[in-house]
């Protein structure tokens, strides 16, 4: 059946932002949280002193405060990134982030106060069950106290700011967003997404010249992106030296209640079981006829064509999916395409991706697509509905608890994204067809733990040498990623040439230094959990549901206790590799009882 348009596009599914602002303006919300913030500050060199009533009403003036400026921040940057070519979205932004970060100078003596207080203090205040809503978000806060620079010190770093790190990275977004690509035989250029996508079309030409033409479209303002990566992890190597981090990755891993050690433990596994991705790829080839496959063919289809969906048949499709595993959870779903908390459609100067807007408590979660009609694009949807599932049922702990840290951040979209598939291999019955599906789940998870592993180990290395070498050139970039690269692929891949500048759309290095290694924490943890769910069915259910609304509330280890996880178990991340090997072993078995091997 052909799609119209809007079903092709999902032209219809438009987010609404304004019920953020409630009556008033974005100002009116930076107006109420300068009051607030001035409440807070009252309270400079007096928090050993303060009586436990007044830690709680301290902390409340302080919940109201990041509730209102993350209602401001939430509506100025989900604003722009629809258009982030639009001056008066970019200026608005630029306006939320001035304020806000001069209302964050006042409060900076609480994060050092908070830190210096006696441990026996902290304790007694934290004790009280009326500080539940923040206990372990201050004990967190703790951690940082080796780190922490003088009030002085910290009120520099955090004016600077907007004019350091988080400028580059908004020039980052807008030179990504409006890179254009010209594919052949078309009459004008399309998004990099667009052409990301063609990279997955079941004929090698196709993908070769869509490969070729995404390079082409990296080329102009290359060496623009270059320099601002290399300010970047300058800026990054002076803020940890400042502040005596260890190493490079010290200050993320903090911040995900990760340890180095730990962290290392979980590279070297999966840097260890390389031979996962390569051993597909090589099968992959022979599936497809081809002697050795080229980075562009990774992600090419097995099947004879590739499946177009529609918006509403992807909806379905999900809704069904998450229903079938807790019609709680899918009844929270609707909500999403119901009262408009998602924009799908590709525009110019959209920013390019996908993601998931917590905001606040108080308000709901948002989703940002790039809808091609792809079957990867529905798989997206239902990773993307996960994370909005995690935030939506973490509500209730309010704005210090809703979020997790990122390591703990993937295990719903995870999940979700998991749940579909098998839905959609359950529907599935033609041979070619199966092995498409599970074809996909497999290069998913290579996507996931491997690439991203492999990612990590190029930020490592870009940051490594530009403090110990200095500013690294274009070809060192290049060098870097096809190492990184070649070191999973093994011979199994060609890397080509052209395939050198591809490090340089991806934002997680610009926005999130260090944090891609949680792709792979979160996929390993979330195979691990779902197993859990097909060894105890709908008992496992509600254990789940009580993880998603713990929030960030409790130390990773403790969350995943909840699902009976241990992640202080040396051999956790084997076993989650072990459940890749079966479904490579899975993907293998389909194609031969499809005839393609």
């Amino acid at each position: 059946m052909s799609l119209t348009d809007a079903e092709r596009t999902a032209a219809d599914a438009s987010w609404n932002l304004e019920p953020l602002l409630g009556d008033g303006t974005v100002d009116d919300l930076l107006d109420r949280a300068a009051v607030l913030a001035e409440g807070v500050a009252g309270h400079r060199g007096r928090l050993a002193e303060l009586s436990v009533d007044e830690w709680v009403a301290l902390m409340q003036t302080t919940a109201e405060l990041h509730e209102v400026l993350n209602r401001a921040g939430s509506y100025a940057s989900l604003h722009t990134a629809t258009d982030t070519a639009d001056p008066e979205k970019g200026a608005l932004l630029a306006r939320v982030q001035e304020r806000g970060t001069a209302l964050s100078t006042q409060l900076i003596f609480f994060d050092i106060e908070w830190a210096e207080l006696d441990d026996a203090l902290a304790e007694a205040v934290l004790a009280d069950e009326r500080m539940a809503f923040c206990a372990h978000h201050l004990r967190s806060a703790r951690r940082y106290r080796p780190y922490l620079l003088t009030e002085a010190e910290e009120r520099i770093d955090t004016e600077k700011s907007q004019t350091a790190s988080q400028a580059w990275s908004r020039l980052f977004g807008e030179l990504i967003s409006a890179i254009d690509v010209q594919l052949p035989d078309q009459p004008g250029p399309v998004k990099l997404e667009q052409g990301l996508a063609l990279l997955s079309h079941p004929e090698r030409a196709v993908r070769q010249a869509a490969a070729h033409a995404v390079t082409e479209g990296l080329q102009p303002g290359l060496r623009t992106r270059a320099f601002i990566f290399n300010t970047l992890l300058l800026d990054k190597s002076v803020e940890d030296r400042l502040r005596s981090y260890p190493t490079w990755l010290s200050s993320r891993n903090l911040s995900n209640e990760a340890s180095d050690a730990s962290v290392d433990a979980l590279v070297a596994a999966v840097q260890a079981r390389y031979d996962l991705p390569q051993r597909w790829y090589a099968t992959k080839a022979a599936i497809l006829g081809i002697d050795r496959l080229a980075d562009y063919d990774r992600m090419a289809s097995v099947g004879a064509s590739e499946a177009e969906f529609g918006w509403t048949q992807a909806k379905d499709l999900v809704l069904d999916s998450y229903a079938s595993f807790s019609p709680q959870l899918a009844d929270a779903a609707r909500r999403f395409f119901a009262e408009s908390w998602i924009d799908a459609p590709v525009r110019p100067a959209k920013r390019p991706g996908a993601f998931c807007a917590y905001t606040v408590p108080s308000h709901h979660p948002y989703v940002l697509l790039n809808w091609t009609g792809k079957r990867r694009d529905v798989m997206t949807l239902a990773h993307e509905l996960g994370h909005g599932l995690h935030a939506y049922l973490a509500r209730p702990q309010g704005v210090f608890h809703m979020s997790t840290p990122l390591t703990l951040a993937e295990t719903a979209s995870v999940f979700g994204e998991t749940v579909t598939f098998g839905r959609l291999l359950e529907d599935t019955t033609d041979p070619t067809e199966r092995l498409a599906l599970l074809a996909e789940s497999i290069e998913g998870a290579i996507a996931t733990v491997f690439r991203q592993t492999a990612m990590n180990r190029f930020e490592h290395a870009v940051h490594t040498h530009r403090r110990e070498v200095g500013e690294l050139s274009l070809d060192d970039f290049g060098r870097y990623w096809y190492e990184t690269q070649t070191a999973m692929l093994g011979d199994a891949v060609e890397v080509t040439d052209d395939y050198r500048t591809w490090w340089s759309y991806i934002p997680h290095f610009i926005n999130t230094p260090g944090y891609v290694y949680a792709y792979a924490y979160g996929q390993l943890l979330a195979l691990s959990v779902y197993k859990r769910y097909q060894e105890q069915g709908a008992d496992f259910v509600p254990a789940y549901l009580q993880l998603l609304a713990a929030g960030g509330s409790l130390p990773p280890e403790q969350l995943a206790r909840l699902v009976d996880c241990d992640l202080a178990d040396p051999g956790f991340w084997d076993g989650g590799l072990a459940i890749i090997e079966q479904q490579l072993e899975a993907a293998t078995a389909a194609a031969r009882a499809a005839g393609r091997l």
